[in-house]
């Protein structure tokens, strides 16, 4: 009698499609072999289980006590086995998949309703959990398979994370709409009194406005503070940051009445816009172009499901690319 661990599998594919077929003949052709290898096959199992396993009859195949008991469980054991091999499939209309993206608010606001839409149309039993990409250690999180992917502005990335680029932008000025600025000079700015967002609280725990774990950088000063200060550097009144946030939320608030201006990406002043009394203002400086991209462990190349969330969050931010070219 034979050892599971001398088994040959493919006898095991032989025998479940006798099992089906009831035919040695039909079965060779859904194994794709001959006859008289199907034979073959079926005499080495029964020499190894010491049984029949078929008796061949007037009507087919017959199949033995032992053999009945076996099929059920042979089948189980293939399909598992084919499951394991074969590329996991996903389909985003029937899929009941949950995806976790970090993200902050500044991304969160000018991507995700693009990226909701597209899921209730495509995908609506698929559901997402973001979570804020300022209140966790971002590069631990990816590395425990805790977060699909992160959005965000990196400037330093470790070899075991893969990213993508969905959008850049530049800062500009936002003001309540009642406070009438003209053309904004640098003289006129060293006079406002400014609202920043620095995501990390006091720069001193970051680089460059960047702050650093586990190999990954990620931007917590959310203005382009060396050219804010390279610019204002000639003007005979240094400019005051009056008030840093930790977040962008309560900003269309705290303009209100103020006389309070803010320094802001491109996209999301575009956004306040749309559903407050906010007027833009283009600095009368240049400031650096930053890139947001999307970012993902490399266990997860090749996922379908993966694939398919890296697709559909370029396409909710498409229009933040055309808005710049």
């Amino acid at each position: 009698m034979g050892s599971f661990n001398t088994l040959d599998l493919n006898l095991l594919r032989v025998f479940d499609a006798v099992m089906e077929e009831r035919s040695v003949l039909r079965a060779s052709q859904k194994v794709c072999l001959s006859q008289s290898a199907v034979s073959h096959s079926l005499a080495r199992l029964r020499e190894m289980l010491d049984d029949e396993l078929f008796v061949r009859t007037a009507t087919g195949m017959q199949p033995t006590a032992r053999a009945l008991a076996m099929a059920p469980l042979v089948r189980e054991a293939l399909k598992s086995l084919e499951q394991a091999i074969e590329l996991p499939k996903f389909e985003p209309a029937t899929s009941t998949k949950k995806l976790t993206i970090a993200a902050n608010d500044f991304t969160t606001m000018v991507v995700a309703p693009r990226l909701l839409h597209i899921l209730r149309t495509e995908a609506p039993h698929v559901d997402i959990v973001i979570k804020p990409v300022t209140r966790i250690d971002l590069a631990e999180q990816i590395d425990l398979g805790r977060i699909d992917a992160a959005i965000g502005t990196f400037s330093a990335v470790p070899s075991r994370f893969k990213s993508g680029f969905l959008f850049e932008y530049d800062d500009v000025l936002v003001t309540h709409s009642s406070h009438h600025l003209g053309q904004l000079t640098t003289e006129t700015l060293s006079e406002l009194p400014i609202v920043v967002v620095s995501f990390g609280g006091e720069p001193e725990g970051a680089v460059d406005g960047f702050i650093s774990e586990r190999g990954l950088a990620r931007r917590s000063e959310m203005y382009d503070r060396a050219s804010f200060e390279r610019a204002m550097s000639a003007s005979e009144r240094v400019p005051r940051i009056a008030v840093s946030l930790p977040h962008f939320l309560a900003l269309p608030t705290f303009l209100d009445g103020s006389g309070l201006s803010a320094i802001v990406p491109r996209p999301l002043a575009n956004s306040f816009a749309q559903t407050n009394p906010i007027s833009i203002h283009e600095l009368p400086y240049p400031t650096t172009r930053l890139e947001v991209r999307s970012l993902w462990h490399e266990r997860y190349e090749g996922d379908a499901s993966q694939d398919w969330l890296h697709e559909v969050m370029r396409r909710a931010t498409e229009h933040l690319r055309v808005a710049v070219t």
